[in-house]
């Protein structure tokens, strides 16, 4: 399987944190929380954790306090349609395809729900074939890129399309929440809002930069599944978000790693770039000292936290188009996301002329 074109989008409206902080300490919901409730939003949004700005759904941003179900409903069923559309002409034009061109549409979310699902809009907005095979896929987080990818895989070795149009979209502040737990304050001041697209073929594209997918791996470990998660509450989405993610997730994704090396036959020297989940800052440092990397190694996905925040799973979409538009040498690429589950994914990617 070869990507022969990518993508990705966010909203226009860009908040800087310190607007977000700004917005929050002057609101009514603001009042209603505790001293240190306070203190955690201000130093989160205020100190340096690796986020400059996120670029939200919202206009005005003050937008962000109706809380209700419905109007978080409709935020989701408005921006991620449009979100994964724009994402998804990127990455046609970029693979130089038409939308009839698509044998398949996969398309992962977790922020939002509709029936019909993300791919009967996408596909309407997009004049996709009414042949072509819808796929949605919920629930897994941020980790859904991979799985996706491992869908558009077996399909085309399957002999079943021949292209396959893969897509994450995320409109995390349709599931903002604000109360006294620390967690879900901490995951209102991280996530962002964006999508991205991939097309993936069967047959690379001639005369350009390769990029094929070689092996994947997967490690669920369900007795950490409380640790990162959603639950319902009050007709929302309420995140979960416990502090020992980052251990739990650089141990996680290090012990996957290990294991993929040893499966395909690679060494760990033969690895050349690395398309890693943000997470968070935490999330980075703890990955770093678990995969023995350099500042270097992580450069891009360290600016795309800053630039957009924790954007859930579209944002190995974002870290691929970073460093492919970079001087990252070819060879073999480590990509990595993980998520609700908690589980953790992998894979390698053969990345040359």
């Amino acid at each position: 399987m070869f990507f022969i074109g990518l993508g990705t989008a966010a909203p226009l409206q860009r908040y800087e944190q310190r607007e977000c902080w700004d917005a929050l300490r002057h609101s009514a919901p603001f009042a209603q929380l505790t001293p240190r409730s306070h203190a955690i939003l201000k130093k989160v949004l205020c100190g340096d954790n690796g986020i400059g700005s996120r670029h939200l759904a919202l206009d005005p941003l003050s937008d962000v306090f109706e809380r209700t179900p419905d109007a978080l409903q409709a935020r989701f069923a408005r921006h991620a349609p449009a979100l994964a559309v724009a994402a998804a002409l990127r990455a046609l034009q970029d693979a130089g395809c038409t939308a009839d061109q698509m044998d398949a549409v996969l398309i992962s979310t977790c922020t939002g729900y509709l029936c019909p699902g993300l791919t009967s809009y996408v596909s309407e907005q997009l004049g996709l074939r009414p042949d072509v095979f819808c796929l949605d896929l919920v629930g897994q987080g941020c980790g859904a890129a991979l799985p996706n990818f491992r869908a558009g895989e077996a399909i085309l070795s399957a002999g079943r399309a021949q292209k396959v149009l893969s897509i994450c979209v995320e409109v995390c502040s349709a599931a903002f929440f604000l109360d006294d737990d620390a967690g879900v304050l901490i995951s209102a001041c991280l996530f962002g809002d964006g999508a991205g697209a991939a097309v993936l073929s069967s047959q690379p594209l001639p005369r350009r930069r390769r990029v094929e997918w070689k092996f994947a791996g997967s490690r669920l470990v369900t007795a950490e599944r409380d640790t990162l998660r959603f639950r319902h509450q009050n007709g929302m989405l309420r995140n979960i978000l416990l502090p020992q993610v980052p251990q739990i997730a650089s141990k996680i994704a290090g012990q996957l790693f290990s294991d993929s090396l040893v499966e395909a036959g690679v060494a760990r020297s033969q690895i050349n770039g690395w398309i890693l989940h943000t997470g968070g800052r935490d999330v980075i440092l703890a990955l770093r000292d678990k995969l023995q990397l350099t500042e270097a190694d992580v450069r891009h996905s360290s600016a795309v936290l800053r630039e957009f925040g924790n954007i859930s799973s579209p944002t190995v979409y974002f870290v691929l188009e970073a460093a492919l538009n970079d001087s990252v040498p070819d060879g073999l690429w480590w990509m990595s996301a993980f998520g609700a589950g908690f589980s953790c994914h992998g894979a390698l990617l053969e990345v040359g002329k």
